[in-house]
């Protein structure tokens, strides 16, 4: 008996640890070297590799494929139809498995509907990556991306509310949902203490 709920046309391979709670809808297919924590929700359509771990509480909305060396970290959201890759180089006549490039995604961030996360890329804690944008770049803790290739063009709270900093320098902002204080100190962000 397994305490995860699954779909009976999502394909699950011998191996594959899946977290209690987690949620696993129509035609998913979960590779069996696949590590998944707690509470975690794949939509339909959804494939994750075998060298793929999945933090606690993360949504992976429909037709998303999390590819080898891809790694969420807790609370970590992949909207429909986004996009991880793990080669920088792609040929169909050339073997590169051995290049694999691993992406991490920190705690807490957003992937936009349609964006796509080019490999070898860290995206920071609470990070916001709209919806169609290309990272090829890291991305700091709290940024929110936009574009082809994506730029940052503000901050974004942990709630996900735009706070009212500038991109560079330095500043204060208020989170208006939850009260919590940010501070942007020479391009970091961070919220204070409480």
């Amino acid at each position: 008996m397994t305490d995860y709920t699954a779909h009976p046309s999502a394909i699950i391979d011998e191996g594959a640890k899946i977290g209690a709670g987690s949620r696993i809808w129509h035609f998913a297919h979960i590779c069996g070297g696949a590590e998944i924590g707690q509470n975690c929700s794949f939509g339909q359509n959804v494939f994750v590799g075998n060298k793929v771990k999945i933090g606690d509480n993360c949504k992976i909305q429909n037709n998303v494929s999390v590819y080898d060396n891809v790694y969420l970290e807790e609370g970590v959201f992949c909207g429909p139809s986004m996009v991880f890759t793990n080669v920088y180089t792609p040929r169909s006549l050339i073997e590169r498995k051995s290049e694999y490039r691993d992406t991490l995604v920190k705690k807490g961030a957003t992937l936009g509907a349609n964006c796509t996360i080019v490999c070898g890329t860290t995206i920071g804690r609470y990070a916001f990556i709209g919806a169609g944008a290309v990272v090829n770049k890291d991305v700091p803790d709290y940024a929110l991306m936009v574009g082809v290739p994506a730029r940052q063009i503000g901050w974004m709270s942990e709630y996900g509310e735009q706070l009212d900093l500038p991109v560079n320098g330095s500043g204060k902002a208020v989170c208006a949902h939850t009260g919590t204080v940010y501070t942007l100190s020479d391009g970091i962000l961070d919220k204070e203490a409480v």
